[in-house]
């Protein structure tokens, strides 16, 4: 091949290297340049232009980028028209896409010339998606680099493996604290998983987390025909002896590998019962964000076995993400990390009582805002900050005498996203979370605020403490400092419920009685209730 400058008459004939512009002349790179392009560019004033020639024993680049895509494209896989030295593969169907590294490796060091990228082996594929590209550098190579290439492919080294298992079988076990929803929510997550491969969730049951009941609901999940069950455990595998694994045996089968060096992921059983795939789900399963779950399930789905070598052999590219319930360790001390802090917000204008500042109001002899702040300050919490806005200056007249401190909010007006924020920001720096208050909830007492904080635990994931009631959601709720960044970004008046849904797995919920969780005074009607039950509330002071 031959490369270089030269006249026009004398390029003709040859491929342009470089895009050329002259006046009015444009000529693209790899244009071939013929008689009409000669009179352009000496027309033009050209005297010289850069050109490759092919040679007897070169192959354009077209020919060899098509012939390397055609030689390693096997099942599953469609090839592409080449242009311009550039040949795509994509997936023809639904399934894995399978790569041999090695093959993909040798056609690679075969010259400079000759570049073969692919999508990342056992990814999950569409049909029609881009699953590899072959690209000649230059406008030609030697044919016998070419010839190379093509051998170092060996036809069917990259293929789409179809998804095979279609019925899945699903046990969730249960203990005390586990809310149904989670396992609803659970479900709804694998059926959207399964859903790519054309699989279903064919029967789903839910037993106690003891081993003989674990183990009679996967006999009765193969009997009733799952090609794959998948135990979604109350508590997470501790160990090969623990309840998930003992009840595979007990039910017959054997464990094949425990854990992988997968992040979110790794504790991940895999065995199988009659020949019939079993998987031990991590904690992540329940989550639809890509895990160490997903590496390992579109396999099985493809009926593909999946060896302890596999699993041993993800842990570079293993580390996903940073994970928000990942466990910490606790602080020496009985108090473990139980350095809460407590914000109320109390910088609303109260625009729902039509006038008057509702935290004001008297209720029993104090200001209703009085009440909720002495009862969050014989709580357990470490500091006790107060969010001013509206009125501030009687405010803070109101709490006279009392162990807080106040975080002025010049925004206010913009909504209840803004308190949150000015409260969040003046938490102390040592607090490892803050329960965050409304100032018009005069029912909360100091015991709710215990509870939430005995339930906040790092170690295992409970970062977000919520009181619930019925599947309800009320006030307060806990916070972990690690969403303290994504509290101070709120906006409007919604406040954090957007939030709390994000991070689900995060949530554990307090199980509360009582209204007091959800009666806030925004309305006279509401006072006037409040009022006429202020002995009781005096009584509880």
């Amino acid at each position: 091949m031959k490369f270089g400058p030269a006249s026009p008459a004398d390029a003709l004939g040859g491929v342009t290297v470089h895009t050329l512009r002259q006046g009015t002349l444009v000529l693209k790179k790899g244009t071939t340049i013929g008689p009409s392009e000669v009179e352009a560019l000496e027309n033009a004033g050209v005297k010289e232009i850069v050109v490759i020639r092919l040679e007897e024993g070169d192959v354009s680049e077209d020919i060899a980028a098509g012939s390397i895509a055609r030689a390693i494209a096997g099942d599953g896989v469609n090839v592409e028209r080449a242009f311009t030295g550039r040949s795509n593969l994509f997936a023809a169907r639904a399934g894995v896409l399978m790569v041999d590294r090695a093959a993909v490796d040798s056609i690679n060091r075969v010259d400079e010339s000759i570049t073969f990228a692919t999508l990342p082996a056992f990814k999950a594929v569409v049909p029609g998606e881009m699953i590899a590209t072959v690209k000649i550098v230059p406008f030609g190579i030697e044919s016998g680099l070419c010839e190379m290439a093509v051998a170092a492919a060996r036809s069917g080294s990259m293929s789409v493996a179809p998804y095979k298992i279609k019925r899945v079988g699903v046990v969730s076990t249960q203990l005390p604290g586990l809310a149904p929803k989670v396992i609803e929510k659970t479900l709804r997550v694998t059926t959207e998983r399964l859903a790519p491969a054309d699989a279903s969730i064919i029967a789903e049951r839910r037993v106690p987390h003891e081993e003989a009941a674990l183990a009679a609901a996967i006999r009765e999940l193969l009997g009733l025909g799952a090609e794959l069950v998948i135990v979604f455990g109350a508590s997470a595998i501790a160990d090969r002896r623990d309840v998930i694994p003992a009840a595979l045996e007990e039910a017959g089968g054997e464990i094949e590998h425990f854990g992988m060096p997968v992040d979110p992921g790794n504790l991940l059983l895999i065995g199988n019962a009659g020949g019939i795939p079993v998987m031990g789900a991590p904690g992540c399963a329940r989550s639809p964000v890509e895990n160490g779950f997903d590496w390992v399930l579109t396999r099985l789905l493809a009926g593909l076995k999946v060896t302890r070598a596999d699993l041993t052999g993800m842990g570079v590219g293993g580390l996903l993400m940073e994970i928000v319930t990942r466990p910490q360790p606790r602080k020496p001390g009985p108090e473990g990390n139980s350095n809460i802090a407590a914000v109320i917000l109390a910088a609303g204008r109260s625009t729902r009582m039509g006038g008057p500042n509702k935290l004001l109001a008297d209720l029993g002899g104090k200001p209703m805002l009085r009440i909720v702040t002495e009862r969050v300050l014989a709580s357990k919490v470490s500091s006790v900050t107060v969010v001013t806005g509206h009125q501030a200056d009687e405010v803070e007249n109101a709490l006279a005498g009392l162990k807080v401190k106040f975080a002025p909010n010049p925004d206010f007006f913009a909504g209840l996203a803004s308190s949150v924020k000015a409260g969040i920001a003046a938490v102390p720096a040592n607090a490892d979370g803050a329960v965050v208050c409304l100032g018009d909830m005069p029912r909360i007492d100091a015991r709710l605020i215990d509870r939430l904080i005995e339930a906040f635990q790092p170690d295992r994931g409970h970062l977000i403490a919520v009181p619930v009631s019925d599947s309800r959601r009320g006030n307060p709720v806990l916070w972990s400092r690690r969403f303290f960044d994504e509290l101070m970004k709120l906006d409007g008046d919604i406040g954090a419920r957007n939030l709390i849904a994000a991070h689900a797995e995060a949530v554990v919920e307090v199980q509360v009685e009582g209204r007091g969780a959800f009666l806030d005074v925004d309305t006279p009607e509401a006072l006037a209730l409040a009022r006429q039950t202020s002995r009781r509330f005096e009584r509880l002071s």
